[in-house]
């Protein structure tokens, strides 16, 4: 099992709690950007840089992962495709996507898309809270628990 990170909007906060989780665990760990981000020197953190363009990162994690990887990102149709291909997926305030769930956050998505289509101002995203930190914090403690006793 690995770690995939959408690493271009990943905030500083979460990609810290990777890197001692893949420390901690043993786990290989990959940012995937288009821009060159600082990683601590570590036999289980890696930076994998890619060319500019849309969904440029999200294909290569989509083409690099396999069946029982873990996926962080925001991004719900990337989310959607590696749980397509059998991937685990959380994002970076703690929600776990799933089967079960994912069809719900694409129509949802898709819906906002269209209301700012037709000039709806929607807002944007709250800002990321300590308390969303410790979310993903707590979700990704307990995927690893979990796959620790798998």
């Amino acid at each position: 099992m690995q770690i995939w990170v959408d690493a271009d909007a990943c905030p500083k906060a979460i990609k810290d709690i990777l890197f001692r989780a893949a420390e901690r665990c043993q786990i290989t760990t990959t940012l995937v950007a288009n821009q060159t981000l600082p990683v601590p020197p570590s036999r289980y953190i890696r930076m994998l840089r890619v060319s500019g363009g849309f969904d440029v990162a999200d294909n290569e994690i989509v083409q690099r992962m396999a069946a029982g990887d873990l996926i962080v990102t925001g991004d719900i149709p990337l989310a959607a495709e590696a749980i397509a291909k059998g991937g685990y997926v959380i994002d970076t305030r703690g929600e776990s996507y799933s089967g079960q769930n994912i069809g719900e956050r694409l129509a949802m998505r898709d819906f906002m898309d269209g209301l700012r289509a037709s000039g709806i101002d929607t807002g944007g995203p709250a800002a990321l809270s300590s308390r969303d930190v410790q979310n993903f914090a707590n979700q990704l403690d307990r995927f690893l628990a979990k796959q620790g006793s798998s």
